[in-house]
């Protein structure tokens, strides 16, 4: 008998929310690289409705990679590479070629901050520098203040857990994209009082 999956419920109720973003953020067609790919189930969701995409999983930790390895030999989309084994904080990052796009879910909350500033780093060197896109999911702080009090909940357990882990600020974060290249959309109110962050690299001036 086959053993079920490893399954995230939170995942299966934000797929959907975020691929309505990911559809009108992400390039037409290109290679998309996920970070901390987790279960594996964004990226199959994803990879099956934009099939014009080509889409790299990721993961540091071998259990989820061999998860997310399950997943895809269960059926998932021809358009999804094997996950690759990649920490933010790896440099060179283990992808060649410029990538279209690089989505990031639930992770900054849930690392240290140098691991924000790694994938920021990590990002701008790998994305095409000519409108390539880093997407950014998960709960943030505005101006200082948690946006409900479900969030400020959160933040006290994470960093119960963890005292490198929290909810980040936003402007932090948005002061730290801009010093790598990116310039940022405007934020996306998601559920669960989650925002999406959607940064791209302009076209060097003169191309």
């Amino acid at each position: 008998m086959t053993a079920p999956l490893p399954d995230s419920p939170a995942a299966e109720r934000n797929k959907g929310p975020i691929l309505e973003v990911l559809r009108g953020a992400l390039p037409a067609h290109g290679r998309i690289l996920e970070i901390a790919s987790g279960t594996g189930q964004h990226v199959v969701h994803f990879a099956a409705a934009l099939p014009a995409l080509e889409w790299q999983p990721s993961d540091p930790d071998p259990a989820r990679r061999a998860s997310i390895a399950a997943r895809l030999a269960a059926g998932g989309p021809d358009n999804v590479r094997a996950p690759l084994a990649l920490d933010v904080h790896d440099r060179p990052w283990p992808v060649s070629g410029p990538l279209a796009g690089v989505v990031c879910i639930n992770m900054i909350h849930i690392a240290p901050a140098s691991a924000t500033e790694a994938l920021l780093a990590g990002a701008a060197r790998a994305l095409a520098a000519d409108g390539g896109v880093l997407f950014l999911y998960g709960p943030f702080r505005r101006e200082g203040r948690h946006t409900a009090p479900s969030n400020a909940d959160f933040d006290a357990r994470l960093r119960a857990e963890n005292p490198a882990w929290g909810v980040r600020d936003l402007e932090w974060l948005l002061a730290s994209a801009a010093a790598h290249g990116f310039v940022a959309g405007e934020p996306v109110a998601m559920p669960a009082n989650n925002l999406s962050v959607v940064l791209r690299l302009p076209a060097p001036r003169g191309a």
